[in-house]
């Protein structure tokens, strides 16, 4: 592929200019991005201005995880940029930005079974062209910087080159001994501003490949010191700290409608009775919508349209099974116990060590939910044809779909304005309330704004599956050598199904259907355990429940750690042994997860766990298959816990991660920061029961979150490391609660094996 001044200058000559992409054969695509007045647009992700002020086009959704400062920080470094002369912009729907790093990641959710596997890493043609088909622009599993970094670099390093070009012609000098800083081109003491070289840059071809910076965006660890100002500050954080930033909810258009809606209970219900003229003595009232599903309100204000959708005292009756808790939990432990497994990821076979297990243990853990600070929210327009859509999303493409589908009007006539999220872990990649609201707007003929309450929210948010597990271990005759391991884990295909809803866009039910019986090992990740047991196996028996289920922040690797780490103490006990060292005696080719739990014992000054001394560690590893290769994320937290008045109280985390290369230190520490106090949260709370499909945990106040008081102090540490960045803020959120668990062993004497804890009492 010879990139030329044409390939790079995407929109240069106009909106028909063309972008090479590959797949299987040569793509081209039209720009992705259109160019101002005065503006030139570069490899679709870098817009220049006519005053050399320059604009990042962002893939992925912010929803507090600091994507948008990180890609835009990336081209700053590349290109030579003065940060306070960059910003952001969302990328519109292309495939130019299709993600061939999720497109491998989710192979097994969308390549047929009965073909050989060809999309098992970024570079395969079948995930490129999977990448681009939708295209898959979806923000999940932490892929934004093994997907982007790469195409972003390349981008700036060929404006860079275009603009050192121009001025070396300008001072007769070779253009590689030219080099750019703070938005200027130098050459020794001579230097030139941007601004001034954009109209001749564009007479050059930029070099093939690109000419990259010997060294990518870093900050040292060393560097990294607590309340240091950080090199490069978030760019959204002057908004968000004055009020002013725009968020879903704040969208505001001519003539527009408020929304509320009542959904159905979980499971297979539907609307069978309503009193519409109780709405209609709602003053303010606008109109009333319904389907099968779900009833709404519209109003000149939201309270109104609330209180008018509650007026109607709307009922659903069941036409299928409906979500509760006690039969859940009967249909898993009859799984677990009696249902058929698959083995769905083994090193060796340890069954014929398992005949007699030397400990066996059973763990459980309830359904979470995602509870966002931000609800749902969604503002449609449908006008002339076409439907406009302002929603906070981490699936774009679903939504245009979803809208399309509900709108009656051609995918192509859905355009989606992308919103940041006032937090989401994964409760965004629900793309139903773009459907409601493009209905609403339908019906009524005007914009609407549809919020969802909290309470529906967490009535119909999918939550995290609940999950059975039996673990066993074949241990030596001197009770420390572990010769094998088995989990048994009963759960539903929670992978499969909101695979099939999120890629096919399938209904709850037909996903339900979809993923029954099936083998998930995406379900189950996280749960082989890392340490050299020369026999071990992980099983899958899935389990058909009427609850649907979506992916969660940390998702598998979130339940698979809690139950490999506290069984692996629970080993470690049964032989006498000090948790630490049993670990690493264990981690035979794991020098970076050694380094770690090396790293947070030294953080928090560690005592050996033992003699009540209220201290536990856990922790953990997740792989990525980069473009490059595999890229890896370690982390190790210790944490020191107590039982209180039947509370759990958490006086301490000391984590220590290594994530390859940090390209921002403040936002490493703030993601890993905020997953800590995420995976607290679920280990003491974030749960909910279900009766007649309704949550029994609907408020906030009802979760058991902790409160500003509960949190504990918080050390954090990083390795120095060239490796491939690993995005941390699902990984931050792994180690959290086994290492609680076994520090409350340590503190009580008690094994806690149901998250939360102390769910079942003391």
């Amino acid at each position: 592929m010879n990139v030329t001044r044409r390939g790079l200058l995407i929109g240069a000559g106009g909106a028909g200019a063309l972008l090479v992409a590959f797949s299987l054969a040569p793509r081209r695509y039209a720009s992705a991005l259109i160019e101002g007045k005065g503006e030139h647009v570069f490899d679709s992700f870098i817009r220049l201005a006519a005053d050399g002020t320059v604009s990042v086009a962002v893939p992925l959704c912010e929803m507090g995880q600091g994507i948008t400062t990180l890609l835009a920080q990336i081209v700053a470094v590349e290109l030579g940029a003065d940060w306070n002369r960059v910003g952001v912009e969302p990328a519109p729907l292309s495939p130019v930005y299709g993600d061939p790093v999720l497109a491998a990641r989710w192979a097994p959710l969308w390549q047929p079974a009965w073909l050989p596997p060809l999309a098992d890493t970024p570079g395969d043609w079948l995930a490129r062209v999977h990448a681009e088909r939708e295209p898959l622009m979806i923000t999940a599993e932490g892929t934004g910087l093994a997907a982007f970094e790469g195409p972003l670099r390349a981008a700036a390093a060929g404006l860079r080159a275009l603009l050192t070009q121009a001025a070396a012609a300008r001072w007769g000098v070779g253009w590689e001994t030219c080099d750019t800083a703070g938005h200027f081109v130098v050459h020794g003491k001579q230097r030139l501003g941007f601004a001034a070289l954009i109209d001749d840059a564009l007479r050059y071809d930029p070099p093939d490949p690109p000419a990259l910076r010997a060294d990518p965006a870093k900050e040292r660890s060393g560097a990294l010191a607590e309340g240091a100002p950080p090199r490069f500050p978030r760019l959204d954080l002057p908004a968000k700290a004055d009020g002013s930033f725009i968020f879903a909810g704040d969208v505001r258009l001519p003539g527009m409608v408020h929304a509320a809606i009542v959904h159905g209970p979980q499971g297979d219900t539907a609307l069978s009775s309503f009193d519409q003229k109780a709405a209609a003595g709602v003053r303010g009232v606008i109109g009333v919508v319904h389907t099968r599903r779900w009833l709404a309100a519209a109003a000149k204000t939201w309270h109104a349209a609330h209180k008018a959708v509650l007026a109607m005292e709307p009922r659903f009756r069941a036409v299928g099974r409906i979500a509760d808790t006690t039969a859940i939990e009967s249909r898993i432990d009859t799984a677990l116990r009696k249902g058929k497994a698959y083995r769905v990821m083994a090193e060796g076979d340890p069954d014929a060590l398992l005949v007699k297990p030397s400990l066996t243990s059973r763990y459980d853990i309830e359904p979470a939910l995602h509870a966002p600070l931000e609800t749902a929210t969604a503002t449609a327009r449908l006008g002339e044809g076409k439907l406009e859509l302002w929603i906070a999303t981490q699936a774009p493409e679903l939504v245009r779909r979803v809208a399309a589908r509900a709108a009656g009007v051609p995918r192509r006539a859905v355009v989606v304005y992308p919103m940041h999220a006032g937090g989401s872990f994964d409760a965004r990649l629900d793309a139903r309330i773009a459907g409601e609201v493009s209905a609403i707007a339908k019906a009524l003929g005007r914009p609407v704004q549809l919020m969802w309450s909290r309470w529906e929210e967490s009535l119909a948010g999918y939550p995290r599956t609940p999950v059975s597990a039996l673990l066993s271990a074949a241990i030596g005759p001197d009770k420390r050598e572990l010769l094998g391991w088995r989990t048994r884990m009963a759960l539903p295909a929670t992978a499969i199904e909101a695979g099939a809803r999120l890629l096919d866009g399938q209904s709850a039910t037909d996903a339900l259907a979809a993923a029954q019986g099936q083998p998930d090992a995406l379900a189950c990740e996280g749960a082989m355990p890392l340490y050299a047991i020369p026999e071990r196996a992980v099983e899958h028996v899935p389990v058909a429940l009427p609850l649907p289920t979506a992916r969660h922040r940390g998702n598998a690797h979130g339940y698979g750690a809690f139950l490999t780490e506290c069984f692996i103490d629970e080993c470690a006990h049964f032989g006498g042994a000090e948790p630490l060292s049993y670990r690493i005696g264990m981690l035979t080719g794991q020098a970076r997860l050694a380094a770690c739990l090396v790293g947070a014992a030294r953080l928090a000054m560690w005592g050996g766990g033992q003699d009540a001394s209220g201290q536990g560690i856990a922790c953990h590893r997740m792989d990525l298959a980069g473009p490059e290769g595999l890229r890896s994320g370690f982390i190790a937290v210790v944490a020191t816990a107590r039982q209180d008045a039947g509370a759990v109280r958490v006086d301490k985390l000391s984590a220590y991660l290594d994530i390859g290369r940090i390209i921002n230190g403040d936002i490493a520490r703030q993601q890993v920061e905020g997953g800590l106090i995420f995976a607290l949260a679920q280990a003491i709370g974030g749960s909910t029961a279900y009766a007649a499909g309704l949550p029994l945990s609907g408020r906030l106040s009802q979760l058991g979150l902790p409160l500003l008081a509960d949190c504990p102090k918080v050390d954090i540490a990083f390795a120095d490391s060239n490796e491939q960045p690993f995005d941390p803020g699902e990984l931050a959120t792994t180690a959290v609660a086994p290492a609680i668990a076994n520090a409350l062993f340590s503190a009580t004497g008690l094994r806690f094996r149901r998250l939360p804890l102390l769910s079942e009492g003391l």
